[in-house]
């Protein structure tokens, strides 16, 4: 048994119509980004060592968590050389002999006047970086074999994102430009490069960034009256005094709004590219049917997805934030005071201001793509790929 695959090729009417609605916001995109770009020398530069000092890597011999003076831990330098280390009482039951750790090395002017044996090494943390190196290869392969050049695609389309949050957000946001206008043209310039990249220049993937970027309008403009009626400030975080401190000009509410349309990105994109996706082949697959019917079933499948995304999200954030749960959990306030608390009510309302933005860019998505693959939007015959493989019935 053989059938065809009919390709729904979209009119010239409805390029035109996409281009129309894309180019306005590539533009302003382009703009957006010349115009709020920070110049790189006025990023301030947070300095976490002592003048002289310097950080190295050991191998941990021996443990003594008794020890009453402050060498709790005796390590093996790259050289050999044998060092003692101090090590806060809190990590000591997590270091095992044979972990490498990062040290401190202070200078010894740093320690005139201090006690007779007192270590000229401190503890900072474990290294990290193999195991983590494997993980990111394991991963990379995975996606390389089973997406193949898709996948390819997708990790070059986050390499990028993340370079385009370095080179352009952070900088935007440190010297204290608009916080909503950064993240739209933040979310929106990923958005285009990694659509584009990864599922081809077509008028499916156009739908797609076309709801995308709708959902990120609304959950920048969602989250903006948020933040600002439940007065979330971005001062619970314990990195805020910091920050505020090292750039004075920041805005801590704005940096939480950034944060908040960035974080829902990825899901968002998802349902975009879904949604166009099943429009096209409910369309392949019912060349009559009118835009109405492939509007109608698309969105059954959007239900679904909205169902399964909304707690998605929830579950996520809810394991980002696990420790503060538990100290919600243990909190002997009321329930409702302890929910409307600063850092939590950030989580709460990142989780609703996301989902929102993910639900009502479900349909939007869904009626562009039955607009755009309408009834004529079928190629001709002479297009139609034979489908030549046997079905088993």
């Amino acid at each position: 048994m053989s059938h065809q695959h009919v390709p729904v090729a979209a009119s010239r009417r409805t390029r035109l119509l996409l281009t129309a609605l894309l180019a306005p916001v590539l533009l302003a995109t382009v703009v957006g980004g010349l115009l709020l770009r920070a110049p790189d020398d006025d990023a301030p530069r947070l300095e976490t060592m002592a003048p002289g000092s310097s950080v190295a890597e050991v191998t941990v011999t021996a443990i003594d968590p008794d020890a009453t003076d402050m060498a709790q831990l005796a390590a093996r330098t790259a050289d050999g050389d044998e060092v003692e280390v101090h090590a806060p009482p809190e990590y000591l039951p997590e270091i095992e002999v044979g972990d490498a750790v990062r040290v401190i090395v202070l200078p010894t002017a740093d320690l005139a006047g201090a006690p007779p044996g007192t270590p000229t090494h401190v503890f900072v943390d474990f290294v990290r970086g193999p195991p983590m190196l494997l993980l990111a290869g394991v991963m990379a392969v995975l996606v390389v074999a089973v997406a193949r050049l898709r996948g390819a695609a997708a990790l070059l389309g986050l390499g990028l994102s993340l370079a385009g949050l370095a080179w352009f957000t952070l900088p935007a946001l440190i010297a204290g430009r608009p916080a909503a206008a950064v993240a739209v043209v933040s979310a929106t310039g990923i958005m285009v490069v990694v659509l584009y990249l990864v599922h081809g220049f077509s008028a499916r993937t156009s739908t797609a960034l076309v709801g995308t970027v709708v959902g990120i309008l609304l959950t920048a403009g969602i989250g903006a009256w948020a933040t600002g009626a439940t007065h979330l400030t971005g001062l619970g975080g314990e990195n805020s005094l910091d920050l505020l401190q090292l750039a004075p000009g920041m805005s801590l509410s704005g940096v939480l709004l950034c944060g908040l349309v960035l974080a829902g990105l990825g899901v968002l994109n998802d349902v975009t590219i879904t949604q166009a996706s099943a429009v096209w082949e409910l369309r392949a697959s019912s060349p009559t049917a009118s835009r109405r019917e492939v509007f109608a079933r698309a969105m059954r499948i959007g239900r679904d997805h909205i169902a399964s995304t909304v707690y998605t999200v929830a579950f996520a954030y809810v394991g980002a934030a696990l420790p503060l749960v538990l100290l919600v959990a243990m909190s002997d306030r009321a329930v409702l005071d302890v929910l409307s608390a600063g850092e939590v009510a950030e989580e709460i309302v990142r989780t609703l201001v996301g989902s929102i933005g993910l639900v009502l860019a479900i349909p939007v998505t869904t009626a562009l793509g039955a607009l755009v693959a309408g009834p004529g939007s079928l190629a001709s015959a002479d297009d139609v790929v034979e489908d030549r493989e046997a079905v088993e019935v």
